[in-house]
């Protein structure tokens, strides 16, 4: 208990907790009529994204790296984006199909690497599944955003939804090829281990 307690108070480990209390905020915000409440809602959201890359800067500097925290911080990201997403579809932001192949993904991805890690197996995070989830943030920042806002010094404007939409497909065929990267990688090490 003294152990589980230290780790639930260490700085890195608030830092991840305090991203997902920040999502019901996040939610709250999120309008479709009001431009100052999407913007609110995307400004928390990047807080939270803001928060990811600090925990792990932090665990890592002050020697925190704890079996929470490597729970904590995967699980932050999947709560903050599903809720998010599926926030959107509720409101005919995202359409449903989208949303559900991402957490089918994600689902299976995870189920893979409990498969891997029961059987000793290490499969390393891929560079397709980075890619991922750095359009996926961009998307879902578009989609907050939500309003056409003109850019500065020309006479173009930018649909943030329309463009938040094309970024979201984009990530999601991203992730669908990552998932097929994970499966090969995963079976190419078993059959190895398997031969030996």
């Amino acid at each position: 208990m003294a152990s589980l307690r230290r780790e639930l108070t260490n700085v890195p480990n608030l830092v991840t907790m305090s991203r997902v209390v920040l999502i019901p905020f996040v939610l709250t915000f999120i309008d479709n009529f009001s431009p100052l409440r999407s913007f609110i809602a995307s400004l928390l959201y990047l807080v939270c994204a803001a928060g990811d890359g600090l925990d792990g800067y932090l665990a890592r500097k002050r020697g925190e790296v704890s079996t929470l925290g490597k729970f904590l911080d995967p699980l932050a990201d999947k709560l903050t984006v599903t809720a998010v997403l599926v926030y959107m579809v509720a409101l005919s932001r995202v359409p449903a199909w989208v949303v559900v192949v991402i957490i089918a993904r994600d689902l299976a991805v995870n189920g893979l690497r409990s498969v891997a890690s029961a059987q000793g197996l290490v499969i390393s995070a891929s560079d397709s599944g980075k890619i991922k989830t750095a359009l996926q943030l961009v998307a879902v920042m578009m989609l907050l955003i939500n309003f056409r806002y003109p850019v500065l010094g020309t006479g173009w404007t930018v649909d943030y939804q329309r463009a938040g939409l094309i970024v979201l497909y984009v990530s999601t065929a991203v992730s669908l090829f990552s998932m097929a990267q994970y499966m090969r990688s995963f079976l190419k090490t078993a059959l190895a281990e398997a031969r030996a």
